[in-house]
């Protein structure tokens, strides 16, 4: 068995590990880790010596030192995440603002040109490539996926659609679905869309930290990537991705002047960052690494996701809305009541009843339960989902 799927089963590492967190025992569970992740005690204290610390020295430490180069060693630590040049990377405020500064300078479109996206995608997402149609006179293609999802069905929707609309030049792409947590398979929509001169601006906010990937191998030139999910910085951190020779397809967001053209910092906005969180990433980044990176985090949330959906997969009342094919989901799993209408109602009973909270999220067929275990997530905490989701499919 590999050491990752060892240490995921090892409930007594898990048990030791779960020391390193501040976690409100008083509160209900939390099973809503997809929102953003805990940071640890030790980069809490790091995070807070540094706003103590940033506040005392002011514009002198920031003008003398941090601008002029350790913002720079940072940046290279971020790029390393995904196995990159530090140059092709800038940092951002979050996936979010990092997607939208690729979407709105993307500068291939001209009227007549087709944009894709389609239901699994996050809503800023969606709107900011309608929006971009609307200012380039481009028209916006909307496809639904085929529900439950396979691998082939998943490639073969983007397949027909490219054959069905030859105009579509630029694709939104969710690697890891927030509504199910379905994992998307990059590298082979990737592929597909190379055959027809598809550009992709890839989502990765739920990938980082829990799949371990390389973005050149997957064949994205552009991607956008938060910190605070499950990298276990704080909040407020994001960076994109631009591949080194495909910078002049994105222009400087909005005449950013800062940074020379040949800069990819230009093509976010430039502005005072947060200067304390940003230094604090250096730890941040080494427990990350001494847990075992992406590959680790990744194998625990698996193991505790498969641990409640083996237990109700198959039970009448319950609906798994996450293939159990092993490349399309992680820790992220979503379900419904399939007797109930009303799913917020039995999130509601989750909480109220077991003391369990979770999150409801709508998709295009219906309404559905979003369940995230986090690191700090004990396989008790595993089993008491499970009795409460036997009990309420009973009701």
């Amino acid at each position: 068995m590999p050491e990752n799927t060892l240490r995921a089963h090892d409930e007594a590492f898990w048990q030791t590990y779960v020391g390193r967190y501040e976690v409100d025992t008083e509160g209900p569970l939390n099973l809503e880790n997809g929102y953003f992740g805990r940071m640890s005690r030790t980069v809490v204290e790091e995070y807070q010596r540094n706003i103590a610390f940033i506040n005392r020295s002011n514009s002198v430490y920031v003008r003398q030192h941090f601008d002029q180069g350790q913002d720079e060693v940072i940046r290279q630590q971020v790029a390393q995440l995904i196995h990159v040049a530090p140059q092709t990377v800038a940092m951002a405020t979050s996936a979010v603002d990092a997607l939208q500064s690729l979407i709105r300078n993307y500068n291939r479109l001209k009227p007549g040109d087709q944009v894709l996206v389609c239901d699994l995608e996050y809503a800023a997402v969606k709107s900011a490539m309608r929006w971009l149609a609307r200012q380039r006179g481009a028209e916006v293609i909307e496809l639904v996926h085929q529900h439950p999802a396979s691998l082939e069905s998943l490639v073969g929707t983007y397949r027909k659609a490219f054959i069905d609309h030859p105009r579509v030049k630029l694709m939104a792409l969710t690697y890891v679905n927030h509504l199910t947590g379905l994992v998307m398979p990059v590298q082979a929509i990737a592929e597909t869309a190379q055959e027809f001169d598809v550009d992709i601006i890839l989502d990765g906010a739920h990938a980082l930290g829990q799949i371990d990937f390389d973005i050149k191998k997957l064949g994205i030139h552009f991607a956008g990537f938060n910190l605070q999910k499950w990298i276990g910085g704080p909040l407020a951190l994001g960076f994109l991705y631009i591949a080194p020779q495909r910078l002049a397809d994105i222009d400087p967001d909005m005449d950013e002047g800062h940074y020379p053209v040949t800069d990819v910092r230009s093509r976010t906005p430039h502005s005072t960052p947060n200067i304390p969180a940003l230094l604090t990433l250096p730890l941040v980044f080494e427990e990350h690494y001494a847990l075992g990176g992406a590959a680790a985090k990744g194998a625990r949330l698996k193991y505790l996701r498969d641990l409640w959906v083996n237990a109700v997969r198959d039970v009448p009342g319950i609906e798994v809305m996450t293939p159990d094919d092993p490349i399309l989901y992680c820790g992220i799993t979503s379900m419904r009541f399939t007797a109930q209408m009303d799913q917020q109602a039995m999130a509601d009973r989750l909480l109220n009843d077991y003391g369990i909270f979770t999150v409801v999220r709508h998709t295009s067929v219906g309404p559905c339960i979003r369940i995230t275990p986090g690191l700090t997530t004990l396989a008790g905490d595993i089993q008491r989902l499970v009795q409460a989701l036997m009990e309420l499919s009973r009701t």
